[in-house]
């Protein structure tokens, strides 16, 4: 089940609200783990062992690691690690690991062996991110343990988050499953955030699918088709993942949670550094608290922090897919950190004025982005020919039946909104989510959005894949 369909929006919200209240407070643990399960199953039921397997394992090592000391709770804590990524690599990278040994087998003139193809359970690269937290936490006492194993499943396979995220660390949650408020002023502004999230989902992004599509599918993608095309993926990516993120907030908060911020206007960044502070804020925190730090950090010299911070982001691209393109699209983007971070103590200059450093990293966001789209590394090489106008200039007959003047409008539309909301957003002073005028000019635009679903495809959050 997705968030931008009728099934989600007319049947399930309402009814599992409705329930969610008349429940008493003390089993509400138990209406979020049915409903979550629920939600899950409806997309991919026979997936949903695989979430319970890992919920039931993940639990049971949890109360080892509390009730042991010393080596003997580092020995749990890595057993409940590696069984976790064992079974995130057996399901996400078995496929491309026999893959790559099969090119290998052919280059070498030896027959290929046989394998028969995984499917990826949706969300697994979340509910096992949320799973490692919940035992690296309790092992550095970061939380408490949960009441029982019914508020760990229920943290885990929380709806809001469950498919794709915010990845949420088990400390931000723990106490919030023991006690949390539940206002009108709070569930407002939850619905606000839900109906933005769609807004942005099926108004800005989704138009402009037909448009990337075509343009990252083309044999031999001209400059015009390379350029547009790769500008509007920029632009359908960000909006079909910031407004999923704004669903799942506003969701959680209907339900008296509060999630960190997912997105805090990426492209305004002025660096790298930045962009990365900015994007994907969960999953870059995550990294840095149980990759980069525990890889050592910048506790050991400039040349190995370098190191973990290009490990750290090469680690971040293979996590988005089996595919090397993610593992370049995470190395393109170590290779300029680290390039960033040199150049910053060598020169030590100060930052550029933003009319500068904005379309320079927009740039280098956008050439990364084309290993991150394609779905090859072979293919991406044409998209890069393309781009330095090597496969010629005008528009392919097919890229230019998809460039009409509505799509060419909604991406100036999404330009618009990148730049100016967040000038609005510094500008305009807090309000209550009851009593503003903005806020219920938001309604008509969400109803927009909800009769326009009508008209479309089935089309899931682009994060779902991961």
């Amino acid at each position: 089940m997705v968030f931008s369909s009728y099934v989600f929006l007319l049947v399930f919200l309402p009814l599992f609200l409705v329930t969610y209240a008349l429940t008493p407070a003390r089993l509400r643990s138990w209406t979020i783990l049915l409903g979550s399960l629920l939600f899950y199953a409806w997309a991919q039921p026979a997936a949903l062992g695989l979430l319970v397997a890992v919920i039931v394992f993940t639990y049971l090592i949890g109360g080892r690691v509390l009730a042991s000391a010393g080596r003997v709770r580092w020995t749990w804590l890595t057993l409940g690690v590696t069984g976790n990524l064992a079974m995130l690599g057996y399901f996400k990278y078995a496929n491309m690991a026999a893959s790559s040994v099969n090119s290998v087998r052919n280059v070498l003139g030896f027959d290929e062996f046989t394998w028969t193809q995984i499917v990826l359970p949706v969300g697994l690269s979340f509910y096992i991110f949320h799973a490692i937290s919940y035992l690296v936490d309790l092992h550095r006492g970061a939380a408490k343990a949960p009441r029982n194993i019914i508020d760990f499943a229920a943290f885990v396979s929380l709806f809001p988050h469950l498919v794709a995220g915010p990845i949420l660390r088990f400390h931000l949650l723990a106490d919030q499953f023991r006690e949390r408020t539940h206002t009108p002023e709070k569930f407002a502004l939850g619905a606000q955030r839900v109906m933005i999230g769609l807004s942005m989902k099926v108004l800005l992004a989704d138009p402009l699918a037909p448009l990337v599509n075509a343009a990252y599918t083309a044999a031999r993608p001209s400059a015009d088709d390379a350029w547009l095309g790769s500008v509007a993926y920029t632009l359908q990516l960000f909006f079909d993942f910031a407004g999923y993120s704004h669903m799942a907030i506003g969701l959680a908060l209907m339900l008296g949670f509060r999630f960190p911020e997912n997105f805090l206007d990426p492209y305004t960044a002025t660096s790298i550094t930045a962009f990365w502070q900015r994007w994907h804020v969960s999953l870059g925190t995550f990294l840095r608290e149980y990759v980069y730090i525990p890889l050592g950090g910048n506790r050991h010299g400039l040349t190995r922090t370098n190191l973990n911070l290009f490990l750290t982001m090469a680690v971040g691209g293979l996590w988005h897919g089996a595919n090397w393109t993610f593992v370049l699209w995470g190395m393109w983007n170590g290779a300029f950190l680290v390039l960033e971070r040199v150049l910053s103590k060598k020169f030590g200059r100060p930052p550029p004025p933003a009319w500068y450093a904005v379309p320079k990293v927009m740039l280098i966001v956008i050439l990364g982005r084309v290993l991150f789209r394609s779905e090859n590394v072979a293919h991406a090489g044409e998209v890069y020919r393309g781009l330095a106008g090597l496969n010629g200039a005008a528009l392919t007959p097919d890229v230019a039946l998809t460039v009409t003047p509505e799509r060419l409008a909604v991406m100036l539309a999404g330009v618009a909104v990148v730049y100016g909301a967040p000038l609005w957003n510094r500008r305009a002073a807090p309000q209550s989510a009851l009593r503003t005028a903005p806020q219920y000019a938001l309604i008509p635009v969400f109803l927009l959005a909800v009769a326009t679903l009508a008209a479309q495809q089935y089309a899931p959050f682009l994060y779902f894949q991961f």
